[in-house]
């Protein structure tokens, strides 16, 4: 059987070979661990690399909510010119910390704190990653992240909260962050939240996105109910961009459940509605986005969103307000 010639271009440019190395470890003496982190980035290529802080989710299995998820965005993100990080954050079930961990169960906030860490020790992480040194573009990051990690990238975003501990507003917005994606990231709080999970994670009961006000792709799927979280059905996931200012894009992924067609990984066991077909659109439709945003003159966004977006093939549909 002869082996298939390996795709090295596609409709939105020459894919580059991927260099991913983990564990890259920074010592963080005040977390309850050091943090480990996957850096991937295109083998070749000139310039500097824009960057892409990754925030994953929790979910079923052991391995994805870590540094070690999320490859099917991760790869082609890379490929296509970007430098993407992925923290194990303390929530990570790969960790297995003590129940009565301080932050435990999802460590909301140190989560963020995570990404801000990384933004402050870009100069350690070049350095531990060959060939990587004066590649990375400090001018250029954005955050992503999925379900529970889009609740981490929306604090980074300016989105706020009442610690449920001291009641004290959170603000863990950092400036130099210019754009971002939340891919099926929670939404409202108060009556929007199951009774019982509003009691388990209380700090979801209080998010408010009116002050988020750096530009954002909010990704959500047409039938991701997430009945364990909310009694609003797939609305509450577009909360984001519904209660934020603009300038923000709604992107509406038709059939989709919570995995959006399986982005936490290759053929994931959890994933109840796969579809390679949805995770290629919506990965190119995001790389699009970040690059349109992060370069002025780019015009990717446009072209992805005509091509995958728009007509009878469509595979969701966008939305966009500005100011």
């Amino acid at each position: 059987m002869s082996t298939p010639t390996p795709r090295t271009t596609d409709a939105f440019g020459p894919a580059a070979p991927v260099l991913s190395v983990a564990p890259v470890t920074l010592p963080a003496p005040d977390r309850a661990v050091d943090l480990q982190i996957r850096v991937s980035v295109p083998l070749t290529g000139e310039g500097r690399l824009p960057v892409i802080l990754l925030s994953h989710g929790q979910g079923f299995s052991n391995n994805l909510s870590s540094l070690n998820g999320y490859a099917p965005l991760v790869s082609f993100w890379a490929a296509h010119g970007f430098a993407v990080i992925q923290p194990t954050h303390l929530s990570s079930t790969t960790l297995k910390l003590p129940a009565d961990t301080p932050g435990a169960p999802m460590h909301w906030r140190s989560r963020a704190e995570d990404i801000s860490r990384l933004i402050d020790r870009l100069d350690e992480i070049e350095a531990a990653v060959p060939g990587l040194t004066g590649r990375l573009d400090r001018d250029r990051i954005a955050v992503a992240g999925h379900s529970m990690g889009g609740h981490t990238a929306g604090l980074l975003l300016g989105a706020r909260l009442t610690d449920p501990d001291d009641g004290t507003e959170v603000d863990l917005a950092d400036s130099r962050i210019g754009a971002g994606v939340l891919l099926a990231g929670p939404g409202r709080g108060g009556d929007a939240l199951v009774p019982a999970m509003a009691e388990m994670l209380p700090f979801l009961t209080t998010a408010d996105f009116s002050r988020m006000a750096t530009p954002t792709l909010v990704v959500n799927g047409e039938k991701d109910g997430s009945t364990h979280l909310t009694v609003r059905g797939p609305a509450w996931h577009t909360d984001p961009y519904t209660l934020s200012p603009g300038p923000k894009t709604l992107l509406t992924l038709f059939d989709a459940e919570h995995g959006l067609g399986g982005i936490s990984g290759y053929d994931v066991a959890e994933t109840t509605d796969e579809s390679p077909a949805r995770v290629a659109a919506l990965a190119r439709l995001s790389w699009a986005y970040l690059r349109s945003r992060l370069y002025a003159d780019d015009t990717a966004w446009q072209a992805a969103r005509e091509a995958l977006a728009s007509g009878p093939d469509a595979f969701g549909r966008v939305e966009s307000k500005e100011g």
